[in-house]
């Protein structure tokens, strides 16, 4: 490990050398040794600098449980040199492993209760994973993935996203973005000449503000013959030749609609010139090593197949007995929904997103914010394919329910919490459990320091 230039090392006296000495004692209690304080001020101090910190606030939390933490706190409050991204470390992961497993195993079992619980009581087929600042705190498959087969439900295993889908197709337009490909707020009909309607933009499309019709009550009336999947290509073609009427003009209102995600795949198609589960692929899953993600899609010239052979099959209730879902003409039109992913793959996506690999911290920060203004008929608002939740500081999620499948999805940025849930049962357990387990803060891990500046 690289030494602290001698110069460094004079300034650290005073009150300085105090806090030194009384972390130093804190952490030796806990079993961590080392040769001497000098050793020890080279290992924790080697890629930051630490600025004033008096001695006399870290002496008044001695007694406090988490005092080693919330000293490491102060010292990460003081960082005052930013260091890039591609040298980013956890300063506080070899020292702290062993006290943070103790809290991330009473956590791991109190959440196994919950959904054990809710697997014997209420029949919760599904897998579940949850992580807490950059840590794997809990994941395990509950039921059968194949009832007929009897085939497990496992972390790996594969399920339709439904509308958590969305914020994949919200990333690649980002990306492309990001690319100087794409203007969020200039008129669609850039990429798409054909469309008929004016004013529309990717913005209002991500924020759901364009006022455009549901696409599948289109299909309902003029895509006769439903052997055939309706694709993204023949979707768009219904709003060219029948023109329906819009609920309202471009930005003068909010409708969740899947029109306007599905449109948003058509664009990521105009522009890069590959099928958007390609571009998907190329882009996103494979960088980050999401093996198990896929977009389904289906042959133009062919009837669509009886079921869907890739991934989990989906299944719907039929009083208490769960029937397979058969395939839905639908399920040809991407981007709204379609993606197939499993919980370890979704674990991936979301740490790439708090470490901004896909794309850039200030992306995300538009994709986090309010697309609407606050009203009292929604309670949370919408970003860049993530719900905002209007209670929670921080606080994004999406839902998502198709076909014999159910997606939660939740992430509390502030606090670096994820829990991630997917079924493939059209009913089961709600939502609550979900937020009682992010909302919980008893079982609170050390904060952890990004090398950025700022605290996680």
């Amino acid at each position: 490990m690289p030494f602290l230039p001698n110069t460094y090392l004079t300034t650290i006296n005073g009150p300085n050398i105090i806090y030194l000495k009384y972390l130093y004692r804190s952490v030796s209690k806990f079993g961590y040794k080392f040769k001497n304080l000098h050793n020890f001020e080279q290992s924790l101090f080697n890629v930051i600098n630490i600025s004033n910190i008096f001695a006399a606030e870290i002496m008044q939390m001695r007694n406090h449980p988490f005092y080693l933490f919330i000293i490491l706190l102060f010292l990460f409050v003081s960082c005052k040199q930013k260091v890039d991204r591609d040298t980013m470390t956890l300063i506080s992961e070899n020292l702290f492993t062993d006290l943070d497993q103790k809290t991330m195993n009473e956590k791991a079992e109190w959440i196994d209760g919950i959904y054990s619980h809710l697997h014997k009581r209420s029949g919760f087929a599904g897998a579940i994973v949850y992580t807490e600042k950059g840590k794997l705190i809990y994941k395990k498959g509950f039921g059968y993935s194949d009832i007929k087969a009897k085939e497990n439900i496992t972390t790996n295993s594969a399920f339709q996203l439904a509308s958590v889908s969305k914020m994949f197709t919200a990333t690649s337009i980002m990306i492309l973005q990001e690319r100087g490909l794409l203007d969020y707020d200039q008129d669609i009909r850039t990429y798409i000449p054909e469309f008929p309607y004016e004013n529309i933009t990717c913005r209002l499309l991500m924020n759901h503000r364009s006022g455009l019709s549901r696409y599948m009550s289109l299909a309902q009336d003029y895509w006769k013959d439903k052997r055939y999947p309706l694709t993204n290509a023949d979707m768009l073609k219904l709003f060219v030749d029948h023109k329906p009427n819009t609920y309202f003009k471009p930005n003068n209102g909010f409708h969740y609609c899947n029109t306007n995600f599905a449109l948003l795949a058509n664009i990521v198609e105009r522009i890069s010139g590959q099928a958007f589960n390609i571009f998907v692929k190329e882009n996103i899953f494979t960088p980050l090593k999401m093996d198990d993600s896929f977009i389904y899609t289906t042959p133009k010239d062919s009837f669509i197949s009886a079921y869907i052979k890739e991934g989990v099959p989906g299944y719907h209730y039929r009083g208490w007995k769960p029937i397979r879902q058969r395939n839905d003409y639908l399920n040809g039109v991407m981007g709204d929904k379609g993606v197939y992913s499993s919980v370890e793959d979704l674990f991936k996506f979301d740490q790439a997103l708090y470490h901004g690999t896909l794309v850039s911290d200030s992306s995300l920060a538009e994709a986090y914010k309010k697309g609407s203004p606050d009203s009292r008929r929604h309670k949370d608002n919408y970003g860049f394919g993530w719900r905002i939740k209007g209670d929670m500081d921080s606080t994004v999620y999406h839902y998502g329910w198709w076909k014999g499948f159910r997606a939660f999805y939740i992430r509390d940025l502030k606090n670096e919490k994820s829990i991630i849930v997917l079924s493939n049962r059209d009913k089961g357990p709600g939502s609550d459990h979900l937020w009682n387990i992010i909302k919980n803060n008893s079982y609170n891990l050390a904060p952890v320091c990004w090398l950025s500046g700022t605290i996680r």
